[in-house]
């Protein structure tokens, strides 16, 4: 079974057990996400449904990419600027495609509900207020003093 999923702006052909690297997604190493934006889900050379679909991924590193130098440059004019850049990726494990993939990551979200009911039902703290900014003196009265 295969799907094509959408994250970053890119389309990647997915099966079970494939490492795929995407631009950076948020959750720690070892999280499971879902990839919710499903364009086709597929066996051998029939398509199905995508609807009530899912593809669970689980997340395997946080790597960046390698590095791109941007170089610039006016011929006679003395310009040239060196700059460089290094994407922040994501290294996913696509663990399950299809209805089955909903039920594992519905647990552990159903685990994390209690601690975030903790958290609300404890009084918040009120930020202390800072002191307004004091105004700068007028112009006017600056510029006597320096004549004076």
């Amino acid at each position: 079974m295969f799907a094509v999923v959408r994250t970053g702006g890119k389309q990647y052909r997915v099966a079970a057990e494939q490492k795929i690297t995407v631009d950076r997604l948020k959750g720690e190493v070892g999280e499971t996400v879902q990839l919710g934006d499903i364009l086709a889900i597929g066996e051998g050379g029939e398509l199905k449904d995508v609807a009530g679909q899912v593809v669970s991924a689980e997340i395997v590193a946080q790597p960046k990419g390698d590095k791109v130098i941007v170089f610039k440059k006016k011929r006679r004019h003395g310009y040239r600027r060196r700059n460089g850049h290094r994407q922040l990726l994501t290294v996913l494990k696509i663990t399950a495609i299809g209805k089955a993939a909903a039920k594992a990551p519905k647990a552990a979200k159903a685990e994390a509900a209690p601690a975030v009911e903790a958290a609300a039902a404890e009084p918040a703290e009120k930020p202390a207020k800072k002191a307004p900014a004091k105004k700068a003196a007028p112009a006017k009265a600056a510029a006597k003093t320096d004549a004076e």
